[in-house]
């Protein structure tokens, strides 16, 4: 019997991404925590599986030839799992070109745009004293993510899923930084078929296993400004200079 996958996650919309995909497919797989606020995705034994230093990463340890594989970066990992099973990534090639579509989408465009949207929302107040310096970032993001969750109600207004009639990788990819706009300067209301994509997802029973399972690891808290401050050395401002450093202390 095959050893489960492991998958290097942390609760955040990235990597609930994963976990939601793996339990849709049925697949088993065992929770690796790498605690970003603590600089664990700097570690060397993390950086051979992500050289990008971010989490999510899997291996499969019944990869391609039955070997073992690692792959980094969430919309890869998608691809990689929908292709491994044969389930919510359509065979058909235009079906597939519309979910490859709206899965890079949201790689390109709505989970970086909400990133930063929460990074001038919830992080530079508590790590930048003069509010002017952060009010032009934080108009720029939570204006795009709002023309992003247009686009995204445009088009539930046309079709059930993102890619189409079926719910693919491209919905749990984008789902999990949808359900939490109404966190970054959005209101559902002005979003009417958005608000029912995300309540419909949000009544699967794999997605409530896979948020259970992040809530497991740890739910995220509201920071003080002395904590946002030691966590922002971890998640912001690296260089790579400061990565290759960290990574010589380490071994």
């Amino acid at each position: 019997m095959s050893k489960p996958i492991e998958l290097y996650f942390w609760p955040t919309p990235n990597g609930h991404k994963i976990s939601i995909a793996l339990e849709e497919m049925g697949l088993a797989y065992e929770i690796k925590p790498v605690n970003i606020g603590a600089g664990e995705q700097f570690k060397p034994d993390f950086l051979k599986i992500a050289p990008n230093n971010r989490m999510p990463a899997i291996i499969d340890h019944d990869g391609p030839g039955g070997t073992a594989i690692s792959v980094f970066e969430s919309g890869a990992i998608l691809q990689y799992l929908g292709r491994k099973t044969g389930l919510f990534y359509p065979a058909d090639a235009r079906a597939r070109v519309a979910a490859d579509e709206w899965l890079f989408w949201q790689m390109g465009g709505l989970g970086p745009m909400a990133g930063q949207a929460s990074h001038f929302i919830n992080y530079a107040p508590k790590i930048v004293d003069d509010p002017a310096l952060i009010e032009y970032g934080r108009t720029r993001y939570v204006n795009e993510l709002n023309r992003l969750c247009g686009v995204m109600d445009r088009r539930l207004s046309e079709n059930a899923y993102l890619a189409g009639a079926e719910y693919s990788i491209a919905d749990m990819a984008a789902w999990p930084w949808a359900r939490i706009a109404h966190k970054l300067g959005q209101s559902f209301d002005d979003f009417p078929k958005l608000k029912a994509w995300i309540d419909a997802i949000a009544q699967r029973p794999a997605v409530q296993r896979a948020l259970e399972a992040g809530d497991a690891i740890g739910k995220q808290k509201e920071l003080s400004k002395e904590e946002a401050r030691a966590m922002a050395k971890s998640l912001f401002g690296q260089t790579a200079a400061s990565v290759n450093d960290e990574k010589s202390k380490q071994g």
